[in-house]
Order: structure tokens, then sequence, then C-alpha cells
């Protein structure tokens, strides 16, 4: 029987492949956080990478945002060649490492206005990129779009079915939107229908990604449960997350947040990168953990040796 991912030592996980990886996250019972992370922002503790920043503080999976696979960036990593640097980073912190790509139109990123979301070649949802992306070590790809990218759900499902053929049978398959992503018609409740996540499973998703409850506006609890419940009924898992902000509110704001996705049924609670630039605030990244399993997991997490 598998070991459930908040019981894995980094030894453990490392031994994993992709189903096995599924099934420890499932064992978990909704008690697994991913940490997203930009490593080409200057890291909070200057020398240290947010990832192992965000992996001390109790982190089980880390998610890379703008990582470009074809020019790879994480400040303060120790100097590796590139295609070995999410090897080292996975050395260092003892934890699975995703990495976000965007199904962008390159005709609308051509366009971009050189803000801190300006697409590259290296960050686009294509096979190519998968495919270096599992050669480097990547466990998981996240089909999603960063602010006023216009990803759309439609793309999305469409880079998916190339990705499938490409690495489906190494790499966790991740979709969905944390927020619009600058696609009208896309907001609130629209930003993931029942249907949308049926095509996004018809694709190939392993695990759909939807925005955590009291993120976006019009996604309540009920609502999150229901496509949850719907994820559930196809043997797929279900990442609640949250995109827009929050993970720099007050912590007493991330512990609601992070019970009402443990009452909606997800398998993974994401806290993402912009808290401050780079990762969330460091306290909420623990408040979340203990909302959602307590101190004994939480601690343990952060005092296991990677060299176990």
């Amino acid at each position: 029987m598998t070991k459930r991912l908040i019981s894995c030592t980094a030894s453990d996980l490392a031994a994993m492949d992709k189903p096995h990886l599924l099934e420890a996250i499932a064992a978990s019972e909704g008690r697994v956080l991913a940490c997203e992370c930009i490593g080409i922002t200057p890291p909070l503790l200057t020398d240290v990478t947010n990832a192992e920043y965000a992996a001390a503080l109790s982190a089980d999976l880390l998610l890379l945002n703008m990582f470009d696979v074809r020019q790879p960036v994480i400040q303060a990593l120790p100097p590796v060649p590139p295609a070995e640097t999410v090897r080292e980073l996975k050395r260092l912190t003892g934890r699975p490492v995703g990495i976000n790509l965007e199904p962008v139109d390159p005709a609308l990123a051509a366009r971009q206005d050189g803000s801190l979301w300006q697409m590259s070649s290296g960050r686009l949802a294509t096979p190519e990129n998968a495919r270096i992306a599992a050669e480097m070590g990547v466990d998981m790809i996240l089909l999603t779009g960063n602010p006023g990218n216009g990803v759309t759900n439609h793309a999305i499902a469409r880079a998916l079915c190339a990705l499938r053929e490409a690495v489906g049978s190494r790499v966790i398959l991740a979709a969905g939107k944390m927020h619009a992503a600058g696609v009208r018609g896309e907001g609130g409740s629209r930003i993931l229908t029942p249907a949308d996540a049926d095509a996004l499973m018809d694709a190939g998703a392993d695990v759909i990604l939807l925005p955590a409850p009291g993120t976006v506006p019009g996604v309540t609890l009920e609502w999150a449960h229901s496509l949850i419940e719907r994820v559930h009924s196809r043997g797929r898992l279900a990442l609640t997350a949250i995109g827009t902000s929050q993970e720099g509110a007050d912590p007493d704001t991330i512990r609601r947040i992070a019970l009402l996705c443990k009452m909606a049924g997800a398998d993974i609670h994401h806290i993402g990168d912009t808290g401050v630039p780079g990762m969330a605030l460091p306290h909420n990244i623990l408040a979340y953990s203990i909302a959602i399993r307590g101190e004994r997991h939480t601690f343990r997490r952060m005092a296991c040796s990677v060299n176990r």
C-alpha cells in the first residue's frame, strides 16, 4: 500500500512515480499543502530560495510560477547546469516540484506590456516545453493562466490533449483557473463550470484546479463542494487555490479559507505566491498548514530531514 504523502520522507517521495504520487495525495485525505513560489524574484531570505523557505514552513508540494523551461532561473539556487535546476531544488527540499505552463495565444503574448506576468516562450503550454520539463524532473505540470494573460478554459483543454500525448504517462497533469486570467465571461461562479471540468478531465487532467471558496466573487462553499464531488466521481483529484493575493491577508482569513476548502473536499490545498512578491506570507503558510492538519503533522514536515 502506498504511504500517504503527509507521512512520506524525502526518499519515499523521490522513489515515487506518477501513479504512486497521486495515490499518496489521495491517501492523505485533504491534508496536502502546495505552496506556489516565484523563482525569478529576489528571495525573501536573500541567499535561500523561496521554495526552500516554503518547504521549511511545511509545504508538501512546491509549485514554480513564472518558470521558463528554456531559460530556468531560481534566484539563490546554487550554480548548476540549466537542465539540473529542478533536480537540484528537489535535492535541497526533498519535495515534489511542479511548474505552471500557460496556453496563451502567441499573438496575445506578443502584445503584452512588459509587466511581471510577461510571457516567454519557455512558459507556454506546448508539448515540447512539457517534454523538457519532464526531462528536468518536474513531477506536475499545471495548466493555468497568470493575471491578464487571456487564458480560456477551452485553450487549457486543447493544450491538455497535446500534453497528455507528450508526457501524460510520466507527469501529473493539473488544470484550471485561480481567477479569470483576463477573460471576460469566465469570472465568478463561471470561472469553471461543470461542463468545463468535464472537458478538462476528458482531455487528460489528473487534478482539477478551482478557486478556494472566498477568494473569487461568487465562489462559495456550496459551489466548490458540488464541483469537487463531480471531480471525485470520475476518480480525479481536486486542488483549491488561493490565487488572489489573499495569501497576504491576516491569518484568521487564511484559516477560514482553509477550513472552507477542507469542507469542500479539497485533496490539495494551494496557497499562492504574492503575499509578498515570490511567495505567501510565511506565517500564513503555517496558519494554513495547522488549520488543515494540526501542529503534529505540520511540525513533523518541518522537522523531517531531507536526508531521511
